[in-house]
């Protein structure tokens, strides 16, 4: 797969002409860059002693400095809600049942069509009569409530991870479009104490959950992270494994524990906390020309990951043609980035 020379003066007419022969199908799932907003509503349940409150807030804390410090979440766009909001000043509200319904509806209200919404549950779990439920302060809230709850983001792309024990049976509560479902275990009836949770975080705190090294965590490489390491941790340590997540991005109810058989992960691999480094690029640049080079450098590098989600779907040469002509265009339009801030200095 060659990219052009600089000699090769004939290679964007060409390469604009095959771009336009595979418009039709990339179109149809592209979107072009935007300023899409991240909003975060992290959730703090019932410690029950000491040992556990200061690990859930240690949780909680890491991954707050991660998204904000990091992956650059603006700080306005996150609630944290905690057991016990003087424990630490960022925690806006006691997790109480009222409190999280009543952030939630505010935050459902603030997002627009196209944001993405990003929901994180650590805590205790506990599964009952059929029922699964997330412990808080006061009355618990189920699956079945956050499912309520959910019905108010029908235009917005949803992130909901549960990595409590006993959280299998949120998937087939929550599953649904436009919907990725992360649960520490694969049923409610896995109800020893999960370490999911802590590497979870770490894949967003760190830098060893980005497989494809390109500079961002999805949510399928956070959940890939944490499920290698929580594996690995129950072998070194000589222990059988008692838990096992799973993720559901399909809308079928039934979530995976691995990725690799492809019938989930395609959604959740297209998903990020905070925008991406192109797309703050072009946010932050005044120059006009540069500005649409970059947006359109953020539509072309979509094109490349959408049509990498649809590989086991396309015929071989067909992917391999529509690739190069991408990777082409998006040479160029890196060269002309180049240019313009190699003039700018």
């Amino acid at each position: 797969m060659g990219l052009p020379k600089e000699e090769e003066p004939g290679v964007i007419r060409t390469g604009a002409l095959l771009l336009g022969v595979m418009a039709p199908f990339l179109l149809a799932t592209a979107h072009p860059v935007k300023a899409q907003d991240t909003h975060v509503l992290l959730i703090g349940g019932l410690g029950g002693d000491e040992q556990h409150r200061q690990q859930f807030l240690e949780w909680g804390g890491t991954f707050l400095d991660a998204a904000t410090e990091k992956l650059g979440v603006p700080r306005d766009n996150i609630v944290y809600l905690g057991e016990k909001p003087d424990a630490d000043p960022r925690i806006a509200d006691r997790s109480s049942r009222d409190n999280v319904e009543r952030r939630f509806a505010e935050m459902a209200a603030r997002a627009v069509p196209g944001d993405h919404v990003f929901i994180m549950l650590i805590g205790h779990g506990s599964y009952a009569s059929g029922e699964s439920r997330f412990n808080l302060p006061g009355p618990d809230l189920t699956a079945e409530d956050f499912a309520l709850m959910l019905d108010q983001l029908s235009d917005q792309d949803v992130s909901f991870a549960n990595v409590t024990s006993a959280s299998g049976g949120f998937v087939a509560a929550l599953s649904g479009p436009r919907r990725t479902i992360v649960t520490a275990t694969k049923t409610g009836m896995e109800r020893n104490e999960s370490v999911f949770a802590g590497y979870f975080v770490d894949a967003f705190a760190g830098d060893r959950a980005d497989l494809d090294k390109n500079g961002r965590v999805s949510m399928s490489e956070a959940f890939e992270f944490a499920t290698t390491e929580v594996a690995r941790e129950y072998k070194a340590d000589g222990r059988i494994q008692t838990e096992h997540a799973l993720l559901d991005d399909n809308g079928d109810s039934e979530g995976s524990t691995s990725l690799e058989e492809g019938l989930d992960g395609t959604l959740a691999s297209r998903l990020f906390l905070g925008a991406s480094p192109t797309a703050v690029a072009a946010m932050s640049t005044d120059a006009p020309a540069l500005k649409e080079l970059y947006e359109k450098k953020g539509t072309l590098e979509r094109q490349v990951a959408e049509l990498a989600a649809l590989k086991d779907q396309m015929d071989e040469d067909r992917y391999e043609a529509d690739l190069e002509n991408l990777l082409v265009e998006l040479a160029l339009t890196n060269r002309e980035i180049q240019g313009l801030e190699g003039g700018e200095s």
